[in-house]
């Protein structure tokens, strides 16, 4: 787990309810609310965790109490505190988990990271075959909302980067028979909204602009984790699935054999893993 610094806390004031609230991913859970109620189901105090998810008050009187955590977009969780003689009441690392439990990395930019993230493609050839290939100039933007539905992704790529390791294919690839990459030399994602599916799978509702056309697509979504990098960042994983239509985007170039075969498939399969780096820039080379 990776080790998240936080506040001391430490004043010379007694201290009574102290719990620091925490992720899974271990993530300091920002203005948690702490209710404590007694026994009689009386409430004894409110108290609002600080930047580093840390929850302290003043000293409670001896006896147990019933505590209550909760947060915007996560779950609430009771817990049982004791407190002592001395009016401490130590709860430790309460972890909430996203409502309907559901992941994503904690609010704020993450930013992709090309040289770790892959956008590769598939098409059928002949019927018969599948022609791999993959963009090699891309960026882009997570932005994850307080709100997670609301979190929003931006990316753009070079058209003329696609490879797939036959050059007299790519050139092809780029010309007005496909990409027209002279034309139309970006193609960008822009998402309008997430939607979960599951535990840390959500569908991203967006539209893609590919040879000049906007069109909406959706991708699968799934959340990986987060973990801290050699360079001391953080970054967050991501895996995305779609399938585009070439007719959509007006691509529309397709041979077909004597034999009534087409010699490319009608649909493009397309395969996202990401690598995002917390804040805004990525770190030196």
């Amino acid at each position: 787990m990776p080790l998240r610094p936080h506040l001391s806390n430490t004043t010379s004031a007694p201290r009574g309810l102290h719990v620091l609230v925490r992720t899974k991913d271990d993530w300091a859970v920002q203005h948690a609310i702490a209710t404590v109620t007694d026994t009689s189901g009386g409430q004894v105090l409110r108290a609002e965790a600080d930047t580093d998810g840390t929850i302290v008050t003043g000293p409670l009187k001896p006896g147990v109490y019933t505590v209550v955590i909760t947060a915007a977009g996560y779950s609430p969780i009771a817990s049982t505190a004791i407190a002592t003689s001395s009016g401490a009441a130590e709860l430790g690392r309460v972890v909430l988990g996203r409502a309907g439990g559901v992941e994503l990395p904690p609010p704020g930019t993450w930013t992709i990271d090309p040289a770790h993230s892959r956008i590769a493609t598939t098409a059928q050839h002949l019927g018969l075959s599948s022609v791999h290939g993959r963009f090699s100039e891309f960026g882009g933007r997570i932005e994850i909302a307080e709100t997670v539905e609301a979190s929003a992704v931006t990316a753009e790529i070079k058209a003329a980067s696609i490879d797939t390791g036959t050059g007299m294919r790519d050139d092809h690839l780029r010309s007005a028979d496909f990409l027209d990459v002279e034309q139309y030399p970006t193609i960008s994602y822009q998402s309008a909204g997430l939607s979960a599916t599951g535990p840390g799978k959500w569908t991203v509702h967006g539209r893609l602009v590919l040879h000049g056309i906007s069109h909406p697509v959706d991708l699968a979504l799934s959340y990986l984790g987060t973990g801290p990098d050699p360079w001391g960042g953080m970054r967050a994983a991501f895996h995305a699935e779609t399938e585009l239509h070439r007719e959509d985007f007006a691509i529309r170039f397709n041979p077909v054999l004597e034999a009534g075969i087409s010699v490319i498939g009608a649909t493009l399969k397309v395969e996202l893993d990401i690598q995002a780096v917390q804040g805004q820039s990525l770190p030196a080379a």
